[in-house]
């Protein structure tokens, strides 16, 4: 009778102590669960704000591979190596998230410098081009000085009697034969024909008569569609010329006053290429950067094609 009592006790002692290491196993995993649910849940919080408390399904599934495993061990192993792997996939996306929150606040911080620059510099077109202000005017350095003489206040200069000079910008006959030669439309809808006059002097390479008709309609029909129309290609008119900083300014103020305008693409491409006939190619790339950012699929297939050109060109 002793001698089973004996046999019995030591058979529950290895029982036990064979359990204890699985025990503390258990516990152990237990409290690496919890950690992983607590950073999981931070986790969620940074990339799914304001989203839903719950957990998403995990990726990892339970190893089914069949082989012999112990019986009293296995299922610890199996859930201790799903903790490792699930810890190391936590710290590879805690790591993504602040890597892409980071390049998102630089991405934002850039394009705020570039948007105050740019509303900087083609705010006032005369601190892009001194012409821009009055393209007809003669600019101060070149224009002759006089010097009158000490009796100028008293008596009046005499005009000379030979014939007096053309005033500036006054066209010649042959200039206003050309324009004549326009025929200027009549449908009735007063905004198209104003537009369609404009267009049909940049066609006949008019150029400065074509501006002068484009802003007028810019000016009299600022809210109508035909105004994206006439401002985008009074910067055409201004490229065709030979003047890009003209040309800048004008497609810069079609895409800042009418972003949803049918011709604010377009202009976002031309203002690259003449930004890039001006040798500032990184102000050029940065137009078409912002052309994919806002319009992307959406912008038209020829402004797409004519981009692709424009940033092959320009290297960007």
């Amino acid at each position: 009778m002793m001698m089973r009592q004996i046999t019995f006790l030591g058979a529950a002692t290895i029982a036990l102590t064979a359990a204890m290491p699985a025990a503390a196993q258990d516990n152990n995993i237990g409290k690496r669960v919890d950690r992983l649910e607590k950073e999981m849940r931070a986790v969620q919080r940074s990339v799914f704000p304001g989203g839903s408390p719950t957990f998403f399904e995990g990726e990892i599934a339970p190893d089914n591979t069949p082989g012999e495993r112990s019986r009293t061990n296995a299922p610890v192993i199996d859930l201790t190596a799903r903790v490792d792997a699930l810890e190391a996939q936590l710290q590879m996306l805690t790591g993504q998230t602040e890597q892409n929150a980071f390049q998102l606040r630089e991405l934002e911080k850039a394009f705020t410098a570039y948007k105050a620059e740019m509303d900087k510099r083609f705010a006032d077109p005369a601190a892009v081009d001194p012409a821009a202000a009055d393209p007809a005017a003669t600019p101060a350095s070149l224009a002759p000085v006089v010097k009158a003489p000490a009796t100028a206040a008293a008596t009046p200069a005499k005009k000379p009697a030979s014939k007096p000079a053309a005033k500036p910008g006054a066209p010649d006959a042959a200039r206003l034969a050309l324009v004549k030669k326009v025929e200027v439309p009549s449908t009735g809808n007063e905004t198209k024909d104003a537009y369609d006059y404009g267009y049909r002097l940049w066609d006949a390479k008019l150029y400065p008569e074509a501006q002068a008709q484009l802003k007028t309609v810019v000016a009299e029909w600022p809210k109508s569609s035909y105004a994206s129309f006439a401002q985008n290609l009074l910067g055409r008119a201004y490229l065709d010329e030979g003047k890009p900083s003209l040309a800048a300014v004008a497609f810069y103020n079609n895409y800042k006053d009418r972003p949803s305008g049918p011709r604010a693409p377009h202009s976002l491409v031309y203002m690259g290429i003449a930004l890039d006939k001006l040798g500032r190619k990184a102000d050029a790339c940065k137009a078409f950067r912002e052309l994919d950012e806002v319009y992307g699929d959406k912008a038209p297939q020829d402004v797409r094609t004519d981009a692709a050109a424009a940033k092959a060109k320009a290297g960007c």
